[in-house]
């Protein structure tokens, strides 16, 4: 089935959304929310602040709650159609990792970007869940990398990786190596990573309209995530679960919107 990419590529109608997004994301802040590691009020994935409560914290979370096109989503029952090709452009880049009290998220310079149907996006930064926020036919992997990128009209886009056991992943162990144990600022490590070295071999993916995945939950971002995952062994997913025993938002209701998949 073929779909009209402009139609599925609609302008979100929940305030004016892409401005929110364009504000609520830069380089430095944590995972793909807004605010910075000293941002108020606090939140966190469970308890009296965690994801079902996010909505009350403050005014400009109640997308968060009141949202129709919410993110994460179990991406199964897809649709083959016409997505918009995709091309990735990203570059060794030096290692600027911090956690900021939600995930492990690596800054990136500028150079590496995305270009979807035809408009470029810069990569801001790149980071992970655990476990992974997407379901896939109801079920979750093991993680998931999240690369977040920003058009020069302030679109946002984001690609996302999910990762499974098995091999280890070279890519990942010079991060892992490097990722501060406590909550703190940007630290330069000596070394470079490549983000080309976390994306899959097949070029097969999911396309749909979506938001961030932390508060405030901003709608209006393009969502790309491959079908198949990279892996990573049992000690680095170990690694990182360490740090981080559940930074996975639940999934959202889809309320009638169309998951694409690649043909």
């Amino acid at each position: 089935m073929t779909l009209n990419r402009r139609h599925f590529l609609r302008t979100a109608t929940l305030g004016c959304v892409c401005c929110l997004a364009a504000r609520s994301v830069g380089a430095s802040e944590p995972a793909h929310s807004a605010g910075t590691a000293t941002a108020s009020p606090h939140w966190s994935y469970a308890g009296n602040t965690g994801a079902e409560h996010w909505g009350e914290l403050q005014p400009d979370f109640k997308v968060c709650q009141l949202g129709l096109e919410q993110t994460p989503v179990d991406l199964g029952n897809a649709i083959n159609g016409e997505t918009g090709a995709i091309a990735l452009n990203y570059k060794p880049l030096p290692l600027r990792i911090l956690n900021n009290g939600h995930t492990i998220q690596v800054n990136a310079d500028g150079g590496s970007s995305c270009t979807i149907g035809g408009a470029k996006y810069e990569l801001l930064q790149f980071h992970f869940h655990h476990p992974s926020e997407h379901l896939l036919a109801g079920k979750p992997f093991d993680l998931e990398c999240h690369f977040v990128h920003k058009s020069s009209a302030g679109n946002l886009a984001v690609v996302g990786v999910f990762v499974t056991p098995g091999a280890r992943n070279a890519a990942l162990q010079s991060i892992f190596d490097a990722m501060p144990k406590t909550e703190g600022p940007e630290q330069r490590v000596a070394g470079s990573i490549d983000p080309a070295g976390l994306l899959p071999k097949s070029p097969g993916y999911f396309r749909y309209m979506g938001s961030l995945t932390t508060p405030p939950c901003s709608e209006g971002l393009t969502w790309t995530v491959f079908r198949e995952p990279i892996e990573a062994s049992a000690e680095q997913i170990k690694q990182f679960a360490q740090l981080f025993p559940n930074n996975a938002r639940p999934v959202q209701s889809r309320n009638n919107r169309l998951i694409i998949q690649s043909n």
